[in-house]
């Protein structure tokens, strides 16, 4: 099976100490079981991965950064969700 009837896979790992997972590369995988196996393979080591996430590339829908402005602008006019907004009581932490 060559590269080109292979669907392209974008894999995230969530490390043992991480809350998120996290885009670390791309791969080539002719179904979803067969690339979180090569991904656990190619993109984890010493057994840190604690969760594995692929995505076909293909499925993937993203903004452009032309549209910025009309995505982005529009949030610049609610200022309560900004977190300045908010007073914080002294002594919390990590919000």
């Amino acid at each position: 099976m060559n590269h080109e009837s292979t669907p392209l896979w974008e894999v995230f790992i969530r490390s043992q100490h991480g809350l998120a997972h996290k885009h670390v590369g791309s791969l080539h995988a002719a179904d979803a079981q067969m690339a979180i196996n090569h991904a656990r393979d190619v993109y984890t080591r010493r057994n840190e991965g604690l969760s594995i996430w692929v995505v076909r590339a293909a499925d993937i829908v993203a903004s452009s950064p032309d549209d910025k402005a009309p995505l982005f602008d529009p949030a610049q006019s609610k200022v309560y969700r900004h977190p300045t907004f908010f007073p914080m009581p002294e002594g919390v932490q990590h919000i």
